[in-house]
C-alpha cells in the first residue's frame, strides 16, 4: 500500500508542479524530493527497529519509485510541460496566435509562448509557431539544433505539438527578431 500510494501521490504532485510553473524542477529537487525521501528513510528506520519487514520493504520500494520518478521528471519536465499546456489550452493559444498581426515575409507566424530567466540573465524563450506547410516537421523529427527555414536564427529545439503547430526553443539569451549572436541580423 505504501509504495503505490506514495509513488502515485508523488507522480501527481510532480506533474501538477510541472504544469503550474516552468521552474518546477527547483521546488521538486530542493523541497519535495528531500522531504519525501527523508520521510521514507525514517519509516524504513522505524520499521527495521520494530522488525516489521513488510513495512520496511514497502517503504524501500516506495523510496526507489520516488527516486526513479524524480529522475524521469527532471529529464522530461520540459516536454511534459509543453504537452500539458498544449493539451489544456491549445485552443486559446491558437486563437491568440491567429489573431496576431502577420509575421514578416519569410518568417513563420509566431508568438512568445514561455520565457524564463531572471533580470536579463539566462533568459530562455520558447515560441509557439504556426507552420501551415509543415516545413518544421523534419526539424522536429531530427531533434537536433540548427537553422531552419522560417526561423530567424539557429535554435536549440523544435518540437511538434500537432500538425502545423510547433514549439521552438531558442538558445539562452537569444530571441526572435533581435540581433542575436546566432545570425539573425537580417531580422529586426
Amino acid at each position: 500500500m505504501i509504495p503505490s500510494t506514495t509513488a502515485t501521490g508523488f507522480l501527481v504532485l510532480s506533474i501538477a508542479l510541472i504544469a503550474w510553473t516552468p521552474y518546477a524542477v527547483f521546488p521538486l529537487l530542493f523541497i519535495v524530493i528531500p522531504i519525501v525521501c527523508l520521510a521514507l528513510l525514517i519509516v524504513i528506520l522505524i520499521a527495521s527497529v520494530r522488525k516489521r519487514k513488510r513495512l520496511q520493504l514497502s517503504a524501500a520500494i516506495a523510496l526507489a519509485a520516488v527516486i526513479a520518478i524524480s529522475f524521469a521528471m527532471s529529464r522530461l519536465s520540459d516536454p511534459i510541460r509543453e504537452s500539458l499546456r498544449w493539451f489544456l489550452w491549445s485552443n486559446s493559444f491558437k486563437a491568440e496566435l491567429k489573431a496576431s498581426p502577420d509575421s514578416r515575409p519569410g518568417q513563420l507566424k509566431h508568438m512568445e509562448w514561455e520565457a524564463t530567466g531572471f533580470g536579463g540573465v539566462a533568459n530562455d524563450t520558447i515560441y509557439l509557431v504556426f507552420d501551415p506547410t509543415d516545413v518544421l516537421a523534419t526539424a522536429a523529427q531530427n531533434g537536433s539544433p540548427g537553422k531552419f527555414t522560417g526561423l530567424p536564427c539557429e535554435v536549440l529545439k523544435v518540437r511538434r505539438l500537432e500538425r502545423q503547430w510547433y514549439s521552438v526553443r531558442f538558445y539562452t539569451d537569444e530571441a526572435w527578431g533581435e540581433r542575436n549572436q546566432l545570425d539573425s541580423s537580417g531580422f529586426s
